[in-house]
């Protein structure tokens, strides 16, 4: 058996693409009994393939979503949404009254985002 040391290298050598550690608002929307629902979260990082979420509900795995991130950048009135489409690949507790991480895997490549997550790191 994995220990659970062992498991952030693991994803590490899975990703495709460079991460950035930037915390924005996000929200998730998700099909459940026939409508759609409103998860908020935080991003914790994110790359042009996918993001890593805080928030405090979970979702179940493959569950596909429509995210909103609100983008801030450091410069004033200079903010952006960004728009995208994806499905939860992995749901960790993370301890007592901390919530949950997401990790969303983009449908496809947000590649017009690569240098937003420039200029905003």
């Amino acid at each position: 058996m994995q220990s659970r040391e062992a498991e952030p290298i693991r994803y590490a050598q899975q990703r495709k693409h460079r991460r950035f550690d930037l915390q924005f608002p996000v929200c998730v929307n998700f099909p459940s009994d026939g409508e759609t629902h409103q998860l908020k979260a935080l991003t914790k990082n994110v790359s042009v393939g996918g993001m890593l979420l805080k928030a405090a509900s979970q979702l179940p795995l493959r569950t596909q979503v429509r995210l909103t991130i609100e983008v801030n950048t450091p410069w004033p009135g200079r903010h952006f949404r960004l728009h995208a489409e994806g499905e939860i690949v992995r749901v960790e507790e993370l301890g007592k009254q901390e919530g949950f991480a997401l990790a969303i895997e983009c449908k496809r490549p947000i590649e017009e985002i690569g240098e937003h997550l420039r200029i905003a790191s």
